[in-house]
């Protein structure tokens, strides 16, 4: 039977570290051996909390996505390697069960892309492979699985901006590998603020382009920025005016107030 290590990568986020730490070691203690942190340099108190759940801490000095996730295969003792990063969890009780339920029946599985929104969802019922969508339904780095011995032969891109874990998907995929959904269910708890979604915006605009062949031209940057600027006006009217009908039904209760029950 095959046995799952499982890693973390983490920047500064002690806090949700802990919570995954503690799920894991919690609810998961019998299914996984191992649980590795990748740590980019964090200031605050990451180291601690994996000492405070006996995982291992290993820091990576120059960072990019792919070395992270080179890095995190590299330290993995086991074939199967379940990566997470710190601010999302594994939700179902048997979520590491049927990752290795489904590796043990099939020797030519690269990956397994666990649920965790509703795409994953929609292409999961509809059984949509990862073939035929690849994007949705191949391998993400964060409540996703994957084969050390494939990575073995197929190391993810050192080089690539973002999107490490769809390149490496078409990469597997095209020389006769399988990647598959797990119904692993996980969470994915994220809240970007406005510097950070911009970050991403970046990198997936320049991935969407290099990967999937999104193209750009003018018409189209003016087009999304109307799209947007309308978007924004429209989310701003709607706020002020339920603001204004929540205060006059507020009035309204509090002149009018019914029985307690």
């Amino acid at each position: 039977m095959n046995k799952i290590s499982v890693v973390i990568r983490n920047k500064n986020q002690s806090q949700a570290l802990d919570f995954l730490l503690k799920n894991l070691t919690n609810r998961y203690l019998d299914d996984i051996e191992e649980i590795i942190v990748i740590d980019n340099m964090s200031n605050d108190d990451s180291e601690k909390v994996c000492n405070k759940y006996g995982a291992r801490f290993v820091q990576i000095q120059k960072f990019s996505y792919g070395s992270s996730a080179n890095l995190a295969a590299q330290s993995a003792s086991n074939d199967i390697v379940v990566i997470f990063s710190a601010h999302a969890y594994p939700v179902s009780h048997d979520f590491f069960k049927l990752i290795t339920n489904k590796f043990d029946a099939n020797s030519n599985l690269a990956g397994l892309r666990c649920l965790h929104n509703k795409n994953d969802y929609k292409n999961y019922i509809n059984n949509v492979s990862s073939k035929e969508d690849p994007n949705i339904s191949g391998v993400i780095f964060c409540g996703s699985a994957f084969s050390k011995k494939v990575w073995q032969l197929h190391k993810f891109k050192d080089d690539i901006r973002t999107m490490e874990d769809k390149e490496w998907s078409v990469r597997v995929l095209k020389n006769g590998f399988d990647i598959e959904f797990s119904p692993s269910i996980f969470c994915y708890d994220i809240s970007r603020n406005y510097k950070q979604n911009f970050f991403r915006f970046k990198n997936e605009t320049i991935g969407g382009y290099q990967l999937w062949n999104i193209d750009y031209s003018y018409k189209r940057a003016i087009k999304n920025l109307f799209a947007n600027l309308f978007r924004i006006f429209k989310t701003f009217f709607l706020e002020i005016f339920y603001a204004f009908k929540k205060f006059i039904f507020i009035l309204y209760f509090i002149k009018n107030r019914p029985e307690k029950l």
